[in-house]
C-alpha cells in the first residue's frame, strides 16, 4: 500500500507527518510525505521557529511525484490540519490527479478545526473552506465531534444526535465518517468513545478516558484507520485495530510522564494491536 500524505512537519515532537509517517510504516506501508509546514515544534507551545511552506512549492512537490510515474500506485491520499487557504487548492488537485490516475484511490480527510475545549485554532476561513469544499471531495473523514457539529450546524451530544449529524455530513460527499471523540451523558463514567459509519452499517467502540492532552494522537488515529480500512475494508475491524494502537500508545505517553508521544516507544502497538476493546456494531 502507498499513502500520499500532505500534512505539516515538525523536528521536535510528533503532529503531521511526523506523527502519521512512522506508525504507517511500521504496519507496512509505504509513505510519500510532503509537507505544507517545517516547524520546529508543534505550536501549542505557544512559541515555535520555521516556514510554512508556499502552496505553490507544495504542488511543485507533487508535480515532481507525478513525474516520477508513481501516482498510479497511489491507494490514498491523507490530508490533516490546513494552515493557510492556498493549500486546499494544492490538496484537491493532487486528489484529482491520483484519482486520473487510479481510479480506485480514495482521499482521507482529518478536517483538523479545533475542539470542545479550545473552540477553533485553525485560521478564520478553514472552517467554511473545508465544510464546502474539501470534505464534499473526501471518500473518508475523520472529525473529532466538536468538528462534526460545525461542518453539519449541529450540537451533537448524545449518541442519537451524533449519529443524525453523520448522516448529515455523508449526504455532501465522504461515505465513511470515523468520529474520533464521542462525548454523551448515558456512556459509562471515565470513558471515550469513537464511532464510525460506512455503507455497511456504523460501529462505537469505548476506552477508558486518559487525564492526558496528547498533540498528534488524532493524526495517528487517522492515519492508522485509512490504512487499516484501505487494507480490509471493514470499518469495525479498522476500528478495533486503530482504537488499540492510539490507547496503548496514550497509556505509554501518559506513563512516560513526557508531553510529547512517545511514538517510537509504542511501535508494537501498531505492527500488533492487542485487539482489547469490544467494538459494537449498532447499526
Amino acid at each position: 500500500m502507498k499513502i500520499l500524505s500532505i500534512q505539516s512537519a515538525v523536528a521536535y515532537g510528533h503532529v503531521g507527518n511526523s506523527a502519521s509517517v512512522f506508525p504507517l510504516q511500521r504496519i507496512g506501508v509505504e509513505v510519500l510525505p510532503v509537507y505544507t509546514v517545517n516547524f520546529s515544534n508543534h505550536t501549542g507551545y505557544g512559541a515555535w521557529r520555521g516556514p510554512l511552506i508556499d502552496p505553490e512549492d507544495v504542488h511543485q512537490v507533487i508535480l515532481g511525484i507525478e513525474e516520477r510515474g508513481v501516482l498510479p500506485h497511489i491507494d490514498a491520499v491523507l490530508s490533516g490540519y490546513q494552515g493557510g487557504e492556498g493549500i486546499a487548492d494544492v490538496i484537491l488537485d493532487a486528489v484529482r490527479r491520483v484519482k486520473s490516475a487510479n481510479p480506485t484511490a480514495v482521499y482521507a480527510c482529518d478536517p483538523v478545526m479545533g475542539n470542545a475545549t479550545s473552540g477553533c485554532f485553525v485560521a478564520p476561513a478553514i472552517p467554511d473552506l473545508l465544510r464546502d469544499r474539501v470534505v464534499p471531495a473526501a471518500d473518508i473523514i475523520t472529525p473529532n465531534q466538536f468538528e462534526l457539529g460545525y461542518l453539519t450546524g449541529s450540537a451533537p451530544d448524545t449518541l442519537e444526535s451524533t449519529l443524525r449529524a453523520v448522516d448529515a455530513v455523508r449526504a455532501t460527499g465522504p461515505r465513511t465518517v470515523l468520529v474520533t471523540s464521542v462525548a454523551r451523558p448515558d456512556a459509562p463514567e471515565n470513558t471515550i468513545e469513537m464511532l464510525v459509519v460506512d455503507d455497511a452499517g456504523s460501529w462505537i467502540v469505548a476506552t477508558p478516558r486518559l487525564p492526558l492532552k496528547a498533540n498528534g494522537s488524532g493524526d495517528v488515529t487517522a492515519a492508522l484507520f485509512t490504512a487499516h480500512y484501505r487494507r480490509t475494508g471493514d470499518a469495525g475491524l479498522a476500528l478495533a485495530r486503530t482504537t488499540s494502537s492510539v490507547f496503548d500508545l496514550l497509556q505509554t505517553t501518559l506513563d512516560s510522564g513526557e508531553r510529547e508521544l512517545q511514538l517510537v516507544e509504542s511501535q508494537q502497538h501498531y505492527a500488533e494491536p492487542r485487539m482489547q476493546f469490544e467494538v459494537r456494531r449498532i447499526g
